[in-house]
Formats: C-alpha cells, sequence, structure tokens
C-alpha cells in the first residue's frame, strides 16, 4: 500500500512538473526587430533595433503565457549614421526622452502546442496602444549548441506612426509601418 501511495505521489509531482510554467530568456544577438515602411512611394525602408531584453514564459498545459520586451530605441540602425541620428530626434523616436520602447502581453493564443497570436500593449515614445502581433512560425526543441530547450518565432504586425506621434512627413513617408519580430530565446 506503501509503495503506491509513493508511487501516486511522484506521478503528481510529475505531472505537475510537467504543467509548469516555463520561462525563456531572449537571446538578442538572434533575436533583432526590424520595421519597414514607405519612403515617398519609391522603396520600401528596411530598419531594425540591435539591442532588447525580454522574456517569454509559456504554460502549453494551460495555453498560457507572456512576453515582456524592452527594445533600446537608441540601437535604431538604418543602415546609415547620419540617418541613425534624423530618426532618434524628437519627430521621430525621441530617444532623448524615450530611451527604451517596451511589449508586453496580455493574451498569448495558442493552436494545439503553437503559439499563433499574442495580444498586447507596445509603448513608443510614451504612448501605449494595443497591438496584436500574428506568429508566423513559432518551434520549441533542443538547441543544438547550447544543448538546452530554445524557442523561436517570427511575428509581425501592422501599426501607424501616427499613433504614436511620429508622423512627420505623412503622407509621403508612408503612416502605416510593418513590424517584424524574429526572436530566440533560451529556457532558463
Amino acid at each position: 500500500m506503501n509503495k503506491t501511495i509513493a508511487t501516486l505521489i511522484a506521478a503528481c509531482l510529475s505531472a505537475s512538473a510537467y504543467a509548469a510554467p516555463e520561462t525563456y530568456i531572449i537571446d538578442p544577438s538572434h533575436s533583432m526587430p526590424r520595421f519597414e515602411y514607405s519612403h515617398f512611394g519609391y522603396s520600401i525602408q528596411l530598419s531594425r533595433f540591435d539591442n532588447l531584453t525580454g522574456s517569454i514564459t509559456l504554460d502549453r498545459a494551460k495555453k498560457k503565457g507572456a512576453i515582456d520586451v524592452t527594445i533600446d530605441a537608441k540601437s535604431v540602425n538604418t543602415g546609415s549614421a547620419l540617418f541613425n541620428e534624423h530618426i532618434q530626434a524628437a519627430d521621430f523616436f525621441d530617444t532623448e526622452m524615450f530611451p527604451t520602447m517596451t511589449y508586453k502581453s496580455s493574451k498569448v493564443k495558442f493552436d494545439g502546442d503553437k503559439v499563433v497570436s499574442v495580444e498586447g500593449e507596445l509603448t513608443a515614445k510614451g504612448i501605449t496602444k494595443p497591438v496584436t502581433l500574428t506568429v508566423n512560425s513559432f518551434l520549441c526543441m533542443p538547441h543544438p549548441m547550447l544543448k538546452k530547450e530554445a524557442c523561436g518565432a517570427t511575428a509581425t504586425a501592422k501599426i501607424k506612426r501616427s499613433d504614436f506621434d511620429m508622423a512627420k512627413h505623412a503622407p509621403y513617408v508612408g503612416d502605416e509601418v510593418t513590424l517584424t519580430l524574429p526572436v530566440e530565446a533560451i529556457k532558463q
């Protein structure tokens, strides 16, 4: 009888451990948010941010999760040092007053074991707006080099610059911006 109870307790404990939320820390060397917009209709300009931090928590058993990301707005990389300075000015990111941007989830939607969308709030230039990310790819597996569980995803969303007080030169420079967020994170 004692052996049966011990087996039952062990099974319950291992089931609880399996169902526990898992936290992943974002790997900044493989996670570079990008944004693109129309430049006078001539071309689609593509820029990125080189520095971000954050975490992803997943509870696959309960189909819940949380995402918390901080982007260093001063790490904007347009490919031109002169334009990097220009885009950090008060008319755009105003990195002197607002050196970071954040995204905090309010709901993570699953389809089976895969995350398919994330609802949350983007704060840029001190303005917070709801933004839903569509997750285009999602994969969790053991990292072949680090020998730890890792998850990766690529998500997209469309926002308007004018919603975040960055509408200078609109409509000539497109108000609509496509965000692409490639993220890789390592389980802690």
